[in-house]
């Protein structure tokens, strides 16, 4: 008898997120995403929102990323991607479910991004690293990594502090 297939993508049939292939702290970052979308007064969840997401709620790859950028602390860098997000008038709050059809077409492409390097590292689940370190690859760049380019972080070298912090969390046990 032969062994049924598991699906790659990270959606099912029915356009669900796949929390089953997420590790829980990367779960958690996407349900904030979807609670800063509605607090940002966004009508999509965006690639920016799921960055939010990971600063909110991070682990320890998250914390150690944080301090190789020498922030204070990852909540003042949450508070200021809130501000710079925030729509000021929106048509009521938006609907919005861990599902295709809420997410952005370069959010889609981030979360599959991140399937595919969890995948290539033996990996069977997508964890926080890898959706951030997916963030900063693409190929389109997302509009998080121009924004930390404003200050003189280019997308590698912010890929590297995420290699790095990941490395160290592995050493680490953890």
């Amino acid at each position: 008898m032969a062994t049924p297939e598991v699906p790659s993508d990270v959606f099912t049939p029915g356009g669900g997120i796949r929390l089953d292939l997420l590790t829980d702290p990367a779960a958690s970052a996407l349900k904030e995403a979807i609670r800063l979308a509605r607090e940002t007064r966004w009508e999509t969840v965006r690639s920016p929102h799921i960055f939010m997401g990971l600063l909110s709620v991070p682990d320890p790859c998250m914390s150690k990323w944080g301090e190789c950028l020498g922030e204070d602390s990852l909540p003042n860098l949450l508070d200021r991607f809130q501000e710079l997000f925030h729509q000021k008038e929106a048509d009521g709050e938006a609907t919005l479910a861990l599902n295709r059809e809420f997410l952005s077409d370069n959010a889609i492409r981030l979360l599959r991004g991140a399937r595919a390097r969890a995948t290539s590292y033996g990996r069977q689940f997508i964890t926080s690293m890898d959706l951030l370190i997916s963030m900063f690859t693409a190929i389109e760049s997302s509009i998080v990594a121009h924004c930390f380019e404003s200050i003189g972080y280019s997308a590698a070298k912010l890929t590297d502090m995420a290699v790095w912090a990941e490395q160290q969390a592995f050493r680490s046990g953890r």
